[in-house]
């Protein structure tokens, strides 16, 4: 127990640190069992009782561990902690943060929203001028004509244009014109059907089918070697034609004189090749 003549030595004590020590040492009690109780380091209540603030850290730490201290001795520092140059303690100050204009933010948007705009028509300008030539119908572009026909508006180099023919061979050369240029295509011409009516003795060919025909002349010319199409007809007069061979023979009618022409015996593998007399009559290929 301490007697209140203790207090009084404490009391005379002159600092926080003397006056623990003394109460510490009366109540018998080491720094060790101090610290067990109070949950701190002997190191730092040696540092309360020597009064080194400074190794205890920030003013508001060395004055709760000094009134815990106290607490626990059961005496009251009173005036003399007040004295005690700890230090005072200083709220925190608060500082604010850069506050930024409303214009400011706006006009950082708007400076966002343009450079990507025009980042945009920089990579889309020269793809949309390097594509649009093949979208646009300009007057630039080439027209295309067909070997088998040589266009009316377009002379023939060296001298007039020819009037061209079913039987007339594919033109192989075109002068172009210097504002639009034709450009030579593969794709052939249909020819018309016959309308008029066959002459006597003439021989007419109607597809069912589309047949690979080889047609010449007695003289051995060609008449026509092309792909005729289903539903297209043909009609030689007598004289004209003088050898025909006609792939996929099933699907061609061969009429001659009005009468259809048996092909069988000059068809092989859907193939029929055969002669055609001056009267228009009918034979097999001498082999």
């Amino acid at each position: 127990m301490i007697d209140d003549q203790t207090v009084n030595a404490f009391e005379a004590a002159t600092g926080c640190g003397a006056r623990l020590a003394q109460a510490r040492q009366a109540a018998g009690l080491t720094l060790e069992a101090v610290g067990q109780q109070l949950h701190m380091p002997v190191q730092v209540l040696k540092s309360l009782e020597a009064e080194q603030w400074e190794r205890l850290g920030a003013p508001v730490f060395v004055r709760g561990q000094l009134r815990s201290y106290a607490r626990l001795l059961k005496i009251d520092l009173g005036d003399v902690l007040d004295q005690a140059q700890i230090g005072p303690v200083v709220p925190p100050q608060l500082v604010s943060h850069t506050h930024t204009p409303r214009a400011r933010r706006i006009a950082e948007s708007l400076g966002r929203r343009v450079l990507y705009v025009g980042i945009t028509a920089v990579l889309a300008v020269p793809v949309w001028f390097a594509t649009r030539g093949h979208f646009d119908g300009s007057a630039d572009s080439p027209n295309t004509a067909s070997l088998d026909v040589i266009p009316a508006a377009m002379p023939v180099a060296g001298g007039p244009a020819p009037t061209a023919t079913p039987e007339a061979a594919p033109v192989a050369a075109v002068a172009a014109a210097p504002s639009a240029p034709y450009l030579a295509s593969l794709t052939p011409v249909p020819r018309p059907a016959t309308t008029a009516p066959a002459p006597a003795g003439a021989m007419e060919l109607q597809f069912k089918g589309d047949s690979w025909v080889d047609i010449a002349a007695p003289d051995g010319s060609t008449v026509e070697k092309a792909l005729i199409k289903s539903g297209e007809t043909r009609s030689f007069n007598p004289g004209q034609v003088g050898r025909m061979v006609l792939g996929n023979a099933s699907a061609v009618e061969v009429q001659q004189a009005g009468t259809i022409v048996d092909l069988s015996p000059y068809q092989r593998a859907n193939v029929a090749r055969f002669t055609v007399s001056s009267d228009g009559s009918v034979a097999p290929v001498p082999h």
